[in-house]
């Protein structure tokens, strides 16, 4: 490009102009009317359409807020009532022992807070379900992830599920509680914490179990009601039979009357007869009615007792079948000796005949 063609352009381009300050437009008063209007008239397009989902949800909310509160007293009452019902069975010592005091508190609240918050959960969660619903808000996905999450929670943890379960409904039935001595097949002892998925139980060797509730197929409470002490008494089968039993009747009526036993006794010391019948023995059944958890006391006491009296009565007690009498004489210790053998002598003939005769002398 020539020069003269540079200048021609450079006097044609414009020289750049200092950019003034501008002012923001204010609105005038026909905007802001306008403005006014067309807020005004939405208002009075939607008005209707806002008080009803307002007032919808209100009511749902009213509507769960009553329903929690009614379910809660409900459950409360009915707990109470259960509570008051085992207190009360048969208006006797027995049943009053059946749960006591601190086992029903117990079992109260546990078996409240689970239902209470099971309750709670259900109408808040279903009074959201609907509020979100009023607002058109689609639940589909909601709903399809929750199952979703619902399925592979109750894949992934479902020892969990059973366990809670198993001890919800194994609190609701009473099944046992603390303090009770039980047999769970996996375990027995002392129950010292109950929870909803797993038992805590102390063995006899002080060693602590935990036990999950959904591994518990049997259970055996011994502690509940009333336990059964069982001593078997065996004798000799020419013994007199009378004479045992007066003195098996004899060591039951003391028992009954001494301390501390006539506490954990709840019946008489019971002589059934003979359990059973044998050549040479006999065993005769003694029985009797404990306080729970005491039987196994009571029978020791019981065998000690009736231990002193049979020796006291000249009466043997066998532990096992007594040996038969052997009527045959003894043997005699010879006969199992051989006879001397001929060849044990040297100058028998037959040790003569045997000996190797004397090779003759060889002569050169």
């Amino acid at each position: 490009m020539s020069l003269p063609a540079v200048l021609q352009a450079a006097d044609v381009t414009p020289s750049p102009v200092p950019s003034e300050t501008t002012t923001p437009a204010v609105p005038s008063i026909r905007d802001a009317h306008e403005s006014a209007a067309e807020a005004a008239t939405w208002v009075e397009q939607n008005w209707s359409t806002w008080l009803a989902i307002g007032l919808r949800v209100l009511l749902i909310l009213v509507i769960a807020t009553v329903l929690r509160v009614f379910v809660r007293r409900a459950i409360t009452k009915l707990i109470d009532r259960m509570s008051r019902t085992a207190q009360a069975v048969d208006g006797t010592a027995l049943g009053g022992l059946l749960v006591n005091a601190e086992r029903r508190r117990q079992r109260s609240q546990a078996i409240g807070s689970v239902l209470r918050s099971v309750a709670s959960f259900l109408i808040i969660g279903t009074a959201a379900l609907m509020v979100l619903g009023t607002f058109e808000i689609n639940l589909a996905p909601l709903l399809a992830s929750a199952g979703v999450a619902g399925v592979a929670i109750g894949f992934g943890a479902r020892n969990l599920v059973t366990d809670f379960l198993s001890g919800v409904f194994m609190i609701l039935e009473d099944q046992y509680g603390v303090g009770d001595t039980i047999d769970a097949g996996v375990a027995s002892g002392e129950v010292i914490e109950v929870g909803l998925r797993v038992t805590k139980l102390r063995g006899e060797g002080g060693e602590i179990w935990y036990v999950r509730n959904g591994e518990v197929k049997r259970i055996g409470n011994l502690s509940q009601g009333w336990s059964m002490a069982g001593v078997d008494v065996q004798v000799r089968a020419d013994e007199d039979l009378d004479k045992v039993k007066a003195t098996l009747d004899e060591v039951a009526e003391k028992m009954t009357k001494e301390e501390p036993w006539n506490e954990l006794l709840w019946g008489p010391v019971e002589v059934l007869g003979l359990d059973s019948v044998q050549l040479d023995s006999m065993v005769v059944r003694l029985s009797a009615k404990t306080m729970p958890g005491k039987s196994v006391t009571v029978e020791r006491e019981l065998r000690w007792r009736v231990k002193r009296a049979f020796g006291a009565a000249d009466i043997p007690i066998i532990g096992g079948p007594a040996p038969a009498p052997d009527d045959t004489p003894a043997a005699d210790p010879s006969a199992g000796v051989a006879a001397p053998s001929a060849y044990a002598s040297t100058t028998s003939p037959q040790s003569l005949a045997a000996t190797p005769l004397t090779p003759p002398s060889v002569t050169k």
